[in-house]
């Protein structure tokens, strides 16, 4: 409530957006990339290799063999950063103190939460709540191409990152498009 009239916060579901995949991946084909300068491959039976193979999206969800499902481990590393880098970077970009304190100096409040504190814990609990919803629409978002080249053999040459951006540039796409009919009173495209 601000000034008598009620108003939202406008929190997104996907906060972080595609950053969290993108740093996932890109931390987990670092050390393929380091390990290729010095001519260390997934396929050599030592530790570095093995190691190697673990990271790579390539032998994730392989149902060949079981040998080979052990692999599959690296897609939980996969999973647990994109949740990491979810929480991480929203923590970075939203911060629950400054909206308080904001909403505070303005004379808002949340209805049955006091200003200050309570706002900052209440805000936070619900932020956490929104960031777990979005980190689970980004694995099942970042694994279905996964899934598919792993277990059934498909050749997928789009990502998880790819479908998510191509999402997004819809979406944004769309708003612009509804922002500017409302801005020349337009009611539709079909309509006279």
């Amino acid at each position: 409530m601000v000034g008598g009239q009620s108003s939202h916060i406008p929190l997104k579901v996907n906060t972080a957006g595609v950053i969290p995949v993108i740093f996932a991946s890109s931390l987990m084909n670092f050390p393929i990339l380091i390990g290729s300068f010095f001519g260390v491959y997934p396929a050599r039976a030592h530790f570095w290799p093995k190691v190697l193979k673990v990271l790579s999206q390539g032998d994730w969800l392989v149902f060949k063999s079981w040998g080979e499902f052990k692999y599959s481990i690296g897609l939980l590393i996969y999973i647990a950063l994109i949740i990491f880098f979810a929480y991480f970077y929203t923590s970075i970009t939203f911060n629950p103190i400054e909206v308080a304190n904001n909403m505070k100096k303005q004379g808002g409040f949340i209805p049955g939460i006091r200003p200050g504190k309570p706002t900052t814990d209440y805000l936070t609990k619900v932020l956490n709540n929104i960031i777990l919803i979005g980190a689970v629409g980004l694995i099942i978002v970042s694994v279905i191409p996964i899934i598919f080249s792993g277990a059934f053999g498909a050749r997928v040459n789009f990502g998880g990152t790819s479908i998510i951006i191509i999402v997004g540039v819809i979406i944004e796409t769309i708003k612009q498009i509804e922002s500017q009919m409302l801005v020349r009173h337009y009611k539709g495209f079909l309509n006279d």
